[in-house]
């Protein structure tokens, strides 16, 4: 699977975070591993163009999802030959936007942009929020994804700092017996 993460926003973003959280999304989805997703960080300018454009709404938002190919093999002929990479499609987020909305929700413009970036991938696999029943659907996957995926961090985390432990201790043995 392949993600890219470019930062046009001006915003300060960790892009390797960003990619990490879409690809545990996708993974937890079952995605074809041949998907290649964009990920796009714009200026509230391009944002309220875009929104504007795509959605007939005036301003800025803080996340759109523009799906591209579909992945699924049933939509492919048997006799088709292997799929190669497919695009899934982008996600463009504005992080100068989801600043004051991290501000409302308590937490880090990080939090935020990686709430908004499964929240992009989940429109990417067809998940709306337009009826009660989906929205509650839809964020409750949302949920977990970011929960499980933060778990997953933070256990990779402890694990390395329980090496670098364990090799500082390694080290200061061996130069005792010297």
């Amino acid at each position: 699977m392949s993600i890219e993460v470019c930062n046009e926003s001006g915003v300060t973003v960790d892009e390797s975070l960003i990619a990490s959280v879409a690809r545990h999304a996708l993974d937890a989805m079952h995605v074809n591993p041949a998907a290649e997703l964009s990920i796009l960080a714009v200026t509230t300018e391009v944002m309220s163009e875009l929104h504007e454009r795509w959605m007939d709404e005036p301003g800025p938002t803080d996340v759109m999802s523009f799906p591209m190919d579909e992945l699924t093999e049933e939509s492919r002929r048997p006799d088709a030959p292997d799929m190669g990479p497919a695009l899934l499609g982008d996600i463009v987020l504005c992080p100068e936007f989801a600043k004051a909305q991290a501000r409302q929700a308590g937490h880090t413009l990080s939090d935020e942009l990686h709430l908004l970036t499964v929240h992009g991938v989940l429109h990417l696999l067809g998940y709306d929020h337009g009826e009660p029943d989906e929205e509650r659907e839809m964020f409750a996957l949302q949920n977990k994804l970011l929960t499980d995926w933060r778990a997953a961090i933070a256990e990779t985390a402890a694990r390395e700092a329980q090496r670098r432990s364990d090799d500082a201790v390694l080290g200061t043995v061996g130069l005792e017996d010297s």
